[in-house]
C-alpha cells in the first residue's frame, strides 16, 4: 500500500472546484479576495487558470478564512448548495445525467476525491433504507462540522434539483444541537438528530430508484469513463485516513495493533504515528472509530444481537464489548440503539 494515498500537504484538489465555489460565495458577499486568500499560498489568478491543484491544508485555511469573514450561520449550507453536481467537467456531468439518486450516490462515492476531496462518503443499504455516512478524509479538525453541514446540504440540494422532489431525509450529526437550528430546518429538513455516534443521512430505499427526468444513460456512461480517467491522473485516488479506515474495517476481526498497521502501510511505527498526528488523529482513535462503525452496521443493518456483535469482533465476552462500546459512545449498546430507534 505504500505511497498510494494523498496527505494533508499533497496538492490534489482542483482549485476551480470546491475552493472556487467557496471563493465565489465570499466574493458575492463583498469580501475582498486578498483577505480571503491570506495564508493559503493562492492568488485569485491561480484559481482562474483552471489547472491549479491545492492541498487539503490550503483548502482548510481557505475555509477558516471564509468562515471568519462571512461570520454567518448559513455559510456552510449556502456553500454546500453550490457543490453538486458542480463545475468539475466529466464528474459533474456524470452526476447530472444519472438515471436516479442511487446511481448519483454511487458515483459520488467512487469519484469522491474529485467531487468531495476533504470527506469520504460511504453508501450502505439494507432492505428498507439507504445510509450515506460521512467520514473525515484529511484531519479537518474544527473545520469538519462546516464540511459535513455543506456535504449534507449538497446532497439534499442535488437530489431535489435533479429529482424534482423533496425527499424525506433523516439527518444524524455527531455535534450537539446548535443555537441556529432554524438554518438546519431550512437546508436539511426537520428530521434532525444531534449527538449521534456518526454523521449520517438516511432515506427510504424506494426513493433511490425513482427515475430522474434529465437522465441520459449513454452520455452519463461516457462522462463517467472520462471522470475515472481524470481520477487516475491525480497524485492519488484516496487519502491516508480513507485508506486506513478501509483497511481497519477489512481487518476489524483481527484487532490489529499499530505495528501491524504501520507495516501494512510500508512505514515504521514512529513514522506512522507522526503522519497520523499530522492529520489531527492517532491510531487508537481511528481503530476505535472503525470498530464502532462496524458494530453499528451489524446492529442496525444485519440485525445482530449484543452477543453476536461481540463474537464477530472477537471480544472475549459480551461484557468486555459493552465496556468498549460505552467508551466509544458514552452509552451502552442497548441504550444507544433504543435512543436511535425511538427518535
Amino acid at each position: 500500500m505504500s505511497g498510494s494515498w494523498f496527505e494533508r500537504d499533497t496538492r490534489c484538489i482542483a482549485a476551480h472546484g470546491q475552493p472556487a465555489a467557496l471563493i465565489d460565495l465570499c466574493l458575492q458577499r463583498g469580501i475582498n479576495s486578498h483577505r480571503l486568500l491570506r495564508g493559503t499560498g493562492l492568488f485569485h489568478e491561480d484559481v482562474l487558470r483552471g489547472d491549479t491543484l491545492v492541498s487539503p491544508e490550503q483548502f482548510f485555511q481557505l475555509i477558516d478564512n471564509a468562515r471568519q469573514l462571512l461570520d454567518a450561520d448559513d455559510s456552510a449550507f449556502l456553500f454546500g448548495q453550490r457543490l453538486l453536481p458542480g463545475p468539475l467537467g466529466a464528474a459533474s456531468q456524470a452526476l447530472s445525467l444519472a438515471a436516479n439518486l442511487q446511481q448519483a450516490l454511487e458515483l459520488l462515492v467512487e469519484l469522491r476525491t474529485l467531487l468531495f476531496p476533504l470527506l469520504s462518503p460511504r453508501l450502505l443499504l439494507d432492505e428498507q433504507h439507504a445510509y450515506l455516512h460521512w467520514q473525515d478524509n484529511c484531519g479537518a479538525g474544527h473545520q469538519f462540522r462546516f464540511l459535513v453541514e455543506a456535504a449534507m446540504a449538497a446532497v439534499i440540494a442535488m437530489s431535489r434539483r435533479l429529482g424534482g422532489e423533496r425527499l424525506p431525509w433523516q439527518i444524524h450529526l455527531r455535534h450537539a444541537r446548535p443555537r441556529y437550528i432554524e438554518q438546519y430546518w431550512v437546508h436539511l429538513g426537520e428530521d434532525l438528530h444531534f449527538a449521534s455516534p456518526y454523521d449520517l443521512m438516511r432515506l427510504p430505499r424506494a426513493c433511490l430508484t425513482r427515475p430522474w427526468p434529465q437522465s441520459a444513460p449513454t452520455a452519463a456512461l461516457v462522462a463517467g469513463q472520462q471522470a475515472r480517467a481524470e481520477l487516475q491522473r491525480l497524485p492519488a485516488t484516496h487519502s491516508l485516513l480513507d485508506a486506513l479506515y478501509r483497511w481497519l474495517l477489512d481487518h476489524a476481526r483481527q484487532a490489529p495493533g499499530l505495528e501491524h498497521a504501520a507495516d501494512a502501510f510500508g512505514m515504521s511505527p514512529a513514522t506512522f504515528k507522526r503522519k497520523l498526528k499530522k492529520h489531527d488523529t492517532c491510531y487508537q482513535e481511528q481503530h476505535d472509530q472503525a470498530r464502532l462503525h462496524l458494530a453499528l452496521y451489524l446492529y442496525q443493518i444485519k440485525g445482530y444481537s449484543n452477543d453476536e456483535v461481540a463474537a464477530y469482533l472477537r471480544f472475549h465476552d459480551a461484557t468486555n464489548f459493552r465496556r468498549s462500546f460505552k467508551r466509544w459512545t458514552g452509552l451502552a449498546p442497548s441504550a444507544l440503539l433504543l435512543a436511535m430507534r425511538g427518535r
